[in-house]
């Protein structure tokens, strides 16, 4: 009963300044809230566990973090374990990549495209204008379990995955526009052949157009049509020639990661 109490106390003085907080939210909170997120991501979702996927993720990902992020952020990078072709990202610096949208890739550009894609969304805090344009309760809830240990019951968790759905909901597509933009700057400054992205983006609305329900999960939360192939493609050859030639594409620490990945034992799902 005394921690009830306490609980209602806390939530009593803190919920009005986190409503508040939402109007400006800090680095520091966006980090604490995406190590919440993260902390239910791993209970929740099968990820990979294997060490050499996950340490060649890491190594590529950080590679396109360190010319990407200005606020120092401490990102991490995860497989999840799923067939479904999907990739998101939650405030903060984590970076989550679908098994199937790996292993649906023919070089490591691609991937590296949707990676630096998500890490875009990071750092132009989508999730975070999302959240903070939903209903003040809902943000202030999830800061609230975030900053404090005040969640502990269910009604506390639904505030949580209200909040949440407002976080992970599908991206605008001046959002998408945005991120691309910031993909392609990323996958040049690393050095990494941004012709990646579209590479990709025309796999998978290839996919889409075989198998219309084999990618529901990404195209709900990633609008695309197939004039992002060509805006991107437009947005390359608008970069000096000298800044776009001789790129990496591919590696064979990719090649040799994907193979393994493949190799690991199948999804569950």
């Amino acid at each position: 009963m005394r921690t009830r109490v306490a609980s209602a106390a806390r939530a009593a003085f803190f919920l009005p300044l986190l409503a508040l907080a939402a109007c400006a939210v800090s680095t520091q909170q966006e980090v604490e809230m995406g190590a919440g997120y993260a902390t239910q991501i791993a209970k929740e979702l099968p990820l990979v566990h294997d060490p050499e996927v996950n340490r060649y993720i890491t190594i590529l990902g950080d590679s396109l973090a360190r010319v990407a992020d200005q606020r120092n952020l401490d990102w991490h990078f995860s497989v999840v374990d799923s067939r479904d072709v999907n990739a998101f990202a939650v405030p903060g610096g984590y970076i989550y990549v679908n098994r199937g949208l790996i292993e649906r890739a023919t070089n490591m550009a691609q991937v590296a495209g949707v990676i630096g894609h998500e890490i875009g969304h990071v750092t132009r805090r989508h999730s975070i204008k999302q959240m903070q344009k939903s209903q003040g309760t809902s943000m202030g809830a999830t800061l609230l379990c975030t900053l404090t240990a005040a969640c502990n019951s269910g009604l506390a968790q639904s505030g949580i995955n209200l909040a949440a759905n407002a976080a992970f909901a599908k991206f605008s597509r001046t959002d998408e526009a945005e991120a691309d933009e910031e993909g392609v700057r990323y996958l040049i400054k690393a050095h990494i052949d941004p012709n990646g992205i579209p590479e990709m983006f025309a796999i998978l609305l290839k996919e889409r157009k075989q198998q219309p329900d084999a990618l529901n999960a990404f195209f709900a939360s990633h609008p695309m049509e197939e004039s992002r192939i060509t805006d991107t493609e437009r947005l390359i050859s608008s970069y000096p020639a000298a800044q776009t030639q001789g790129l990496t594409r591919d590696t064979p620490g990719f090649e040799a990661m994907k193979k393994r990945l493949i190799s690991l034992p199948a999804p569950k799902k």
